[in-house]
């Protein structure tokens, strides 16, 4: 496994295991009545846990197992992965920090916070779209015949 392809699945880990931790936090709350600040951050883990493991982790194993782009550049443009990585990853912590300074009654300008953080998982989404676009190939080779005899 080449390490781009690591820092992805290495970090979705990372993801998931904070998308645990705020998951018990929301639990606790539930049947404790802690802070409607917690009760706040229920979006931030479903964030957590689609964008930041499942998109992530499912965007390492791609880049990895996916059939190379060319012999030269069997994954791409590296460049390309690194600012996917960047900008997935920036775009989530730019989400967690806001989604939670607003759930704790922060002030409402800090929304700027969350455009910020869709347009950066946009180009994220956009950027891996534009990576693997071109290694989903057919079959190399011949087409298979059916085969037509049949067995009684």
């Amino acid at each position: 496994m080449y390490p781009q392809a690591r820092f992805f699945i290495r970090t979705a880990l990372l993801w998931l295991l904070a998308a645990a931790i705020v998951s018990g936090l929301l639990l606790v709350n539930q049947a404790f009545g802690l802070s409607p600040a917690i009760a706040a951050l229920q979006p931030t883990f479903y964030h957590l846990l689609m964008v930041g493991w499942a998109a992530q982790l499912i965007f390492g194993v791609a880049l990895w197992m996916f059939p190379a782009y060319t012999k030269e550049q069997p994954h791409g443009d590296e460049r390309l992965g690194w600012l996917l990585y960047v900008s997935l990853n920036l775009g989530l912590l730019l989400r967690v920090i806001a989604e939670g300074w607003l759930g704790a009654g922060g002030p409402i300008e800090l929304g700027w916070l969350l455009v910020v953080s869709a347009v950066l998982q946009v180009v994220a989404a956009a950027v891996f779209v534009y990576l693997i676009w071109p290694r989903i190939k057919g079959r190399a080779g011949p087409p298979r015949r059916a085969d037509t005899t049949r067995k009684a």
